[in-house]
């Protein structure tokens, strides 16, 4: 680091031995209407390239089209095509399409024609932008600061590019336009490009306020408030919950000020949230395009919901799967599948899904989406044998052919998986000792078109879910049909996932996949779960706040590993504590799903000290699933999740602008997981008024409960005032004992009592 804009964020070599240039943004020249956009014609200036930056006179200006468009009430788009520019400011506009693999358009989202006006026609100094009902959507500003010279001492201030966007006509987003000490000496660029050829980037940045707070973004395992922080936009293997990687990146960010941004691009990226600069929030994405939609709203739930309007709304995964998934890396045949199976429904542990992970081929880790014919003998009648016991059964699988798959011929010779330009070196997590030939080519139809068959056949066999594990990495020394790898490896989860739930909806009827990488878009096909924790304290706590964030940028439904993927110091052998199973298992509970799964022995059975106490909590699960039909319903509707940060409710408290270790289960139930050994935690209850969820005991919200000494078997959890609660009032051993018209309806106010564990 070397605390300089023009190296860290814009990444220049210090040595500035480049060929690259840097071109910044000057005051507008023409501003026109077409076809209901705003175009405003805009001039660049190069600059010389020093930390003391000066325009670059002996360059001509480039002019370049920057497209204003409003859609509905609360979305606003700005685009600029950099590849697209002229010396005089006459060359045709590049306008923005509405059209690509991330856009999925509702119902909600029709064009709203754009006009501008001068406020003050004697000067032509201030344009003003609104829609037809009156309302501001953006102010141009061309006046030139006032001055009172009396110092040489430095040069001028360059001319910017000063917008003031409104996407809601209230809430505004103003380009950071004078982000600087001195006029040599920048900080951000309101808009600029840097010119390198083939490594052609663009940023745009805008105004931050000093108490600004940020969310969403994608999985982020760190604390709510992302302000101060910089995000690398680009999905790889987390390996873990508890550093910088993530597998879900999501160029879609929330501010406290009560607007939202999606950056619609799949390159590699920055997002910087007042992290080089207190002033200003800035991207930087690797392609001469900058397109953005700001959203604005009175609530999260309108910002997200707005954002859904562009990318796509999820569906409800089926009934079933809401009930515990069991699983472990990995069960190895038919027998050990069954006797499991058996064990649970004599036992009464209500369960739904058996997931088989890596060990069902002929070679484990060798994956050829075909069962190994001595361990598995009867794959249709075993798998037809646990759904009569109420057992849907899910099935993991990648993205990757290896070099001795069964398919690794027929993948080559039609390019199903991309043709490899040189070997790559491994990357990321895959444990085995497997060398992954090529990545299956989503943007090939007839890859496509393949990899739905080998999925088809298993489907058709009763197989219910398919776990589309990995993703987020893909070979870049490869040749995809339609896409260079830079611009497909973010969003390649999303391709690949729709593939997978595609097929699977076709089948089975149930919309439904078990994914863990994701992009833009991808929460039209749930659900995802939270990758490789570590079984610890810190794993479970890093795992929430990636949650937490995660259902602050679109989705809404998510899971993570009960208790946690791998342990410590043994990464596949170390056992488990059964302190950390139970708290997990609390969480877990209280999560959209459910699923156990990790790198050795997950059936509460090897824990008997606890045993008892699991049973309850997942009898306490199927009790609640009314409640999370319900709640499921509520979110797909609208901008909902089901695991909610504080702030989704709560955007005008400060306070929960800061806590990330509790969280809202839907819209009427607090949860507050004790993730430490002592069995202590500090509660926030917010605004509101509170009913003990175990005791009945009511409590008044903006206040805190300091050093709760929690009891193993128990975890904080509380009721809103006056909510009514659907429930399941019966034990069951699966969904499929459930019948929903025996729900009851319990009302949280003065007679409430208090839920019992059973």
């Amino acid at each position: 680091m070397t605390n300089y804009h023009l190296f860290d964020f814009l990444d220049f070599p210090e040595d500035l031995n480049t060929k690259a240039s840097l071109w910044k943004s000057y005051r507008p020249t023409v501003i026109e209407v077409v076809d209901g956009d705003i175009i405003i014609t805009t001039p660049f200036q190069k600059q010389k390239l020093a930390a003391d930056m000066a325009a670059d006179e002996q360059a001509k200006q480039v002019f370049y089209k920057v497209v204003l468009r409003q859609y509905n009430d609360k979305i606003l788009r700005m685009y600029c095509d950099f590849s697209v520019g002229s010396e005089d400011g006459k060359k045709a506009v590049s306008l923005p399409s509405d059209e690509s693999e991330m856009l999925l358009f509702s119902e909600n989202i029709s064009k709203i024609p754009l006009n501008f006006e001068c406020q003050d026609p004697s000067t032509l100094q201030t344009f003003v932008v609104n829609t037809p009902d009156g309302k501001v959507r953006a102010i141009i500003n061309l006046t030139e600061p006032p001055l009172d010279r009396w110092s040489n001492l430095q040069p001028d201030a360059q001319p910017t590019l000063d917008i003031r966007l409104f996407p809601d006509g209230k809430h505004e987003v103003r380009l950071a336009a004078y982000d600087h000490f001195s006029p040599p000496r920048y900080d951000a660029f309101s808009l600029a490009f840097v010119s390198d050829g083939s490594n052609s980037r663009s940023t745009v940045a805008f105004e931050c306020k000093a108490d600004e707070c940020f969310c969403g973004t994608g999985e982020r395992f760190t604390k709510m408030d992302l302000s101060g922080r910089t995000f690398m936009l680009k999905n790889q293997d987390g390996q873990g919950v508890n550093n910088r990687r993530t597998y879900k990146n999501i160029p879609f960010y929330i501010s406290s000020r009560m607007y939202g941004a999606f950056f619609h691009t799949t390159a590699y990226g920055k997002l910087d949230l007042a992290n080089h600069s207190t002033r200003s929030v800035q991207f930087l994405a690797n392609e001469p395009k900058v397109d953005v939609f700001l959203i604005g709203g009175d609530t999260i739930e309108e910002i997200t919901r707005g954002y859904r309007d562009l990318t796509g709304y999820p569906s409800i995964p089926p009934l079933w799967s809401f009930g515990v998934w069991m699983s472990r890396m990995t069960y190895f045949s038919a027998n050990e599948v069954q006797g499991i199976c058996d064990r649970l429904r004599s036992e009464h542990y209500p369960c739904d899904v058996i997931h088989l992970d890596t060990g069902w081929f002929e070679t484990d880790w060798l994956c050829e989406w075909k069962f190994n014919k001595e361990r598995f003998p009867d794959p249709e009648g075993f798998i037809r044998g646990l759904l009569k016991q109420g057992f849907k059964t899910s099935l993991w699988q990648l993205p990757y052919v290896a070099e001795g798959a069964e398919q690794i011929d027929e993948a080559k010779a039609n390019d199903y998986i991309a043709p490899l330009t040189k070997q790559q070196e491994r990357e990321g997590s895959n444990f085995s000792t497997l060398d992954y030939a090529g990545t299956i080519d989503f943007t090939y139809p007839a890859a496509t078109e393949w990899y739905k068959g080998l999925l088809k056949r298993l489907l058709e066999m009763g197989v219910k879910c398919i776990k589309t594990d990995f993703g987020e990495n893909i070979h870049m020394d490869a040749v995809y049909k339609n896409m260079s790898p830079e611009q497909l490896n973010n969003l390649y989860a999303l391709l690949y996932q729709k593939a997978a739930y595609e097929i699977t909806k076709e089948v089975t009827g149930d919309g439904i996949i078990w994914a863990r990488a994701a992009w833009a878009g991808c929460q039209r096909y749930p659900l995802h779960w939270g990758g490789d924790s570590c079984s610890s304290w810190d794993g479970m706590a890093g795992s929430l706040k990636g949650g937490l964030h995660f259902g602050l940028s679109g989705f809404a439904f998510w899971s993570h590993d009960v208790p946690g993927f791998h342990t410590l110091p043994n990464f596949m052998n170390t056992v488990v504590d059964s302190k950390v199973y139970l708290r997990w298992t609390q969480f877990g509970v209280f999560s959209s799903h459910i699923r156990y799964h990790g790198t050795n022995k997950r059936e509460p059975w090897h824990y008997p000290e606890i045993a008892q106490a699991v049973k309850a909590w997942w009898n306490l699960r199927y009790m609640l699933i009314p409640y999370i039909v319900r709640e499921s319903e509520k979110a797909v509707k609208g901008g909902g999740t089901l695991v909610q940060a504080l702030v989704f409710h709560h955007p005008d408290d400060k306070v929960c602008w800061h806590i990330d270790d509790q969280y809202y289960f839907g819209d009427d139930i607090l949860v507050a997981p004790v993730m430490n050994e002592e069995g202590v935690r500090d509660v926030y209850l917010p605004e509101g008024e509170w009913i003990e969820f175990f005791t009945g005991r009511k409590m008044h919200g903006n206040s805190w409960l300091s050093n709760l000494h929690v009891p193993l078997e128990y975890m904080p959890i509380f009721i809103r005032k006056g909510a009514t609660i659907p429930i399941y009032p019966e034990k069951v051993d699966s969904t499929d004992d459930m019948d929903m018209t025996m729900v009851q309806y319990i009302t949280i106010d003065e007679n409430f009592k208090g839920f019992q564990l059973k």
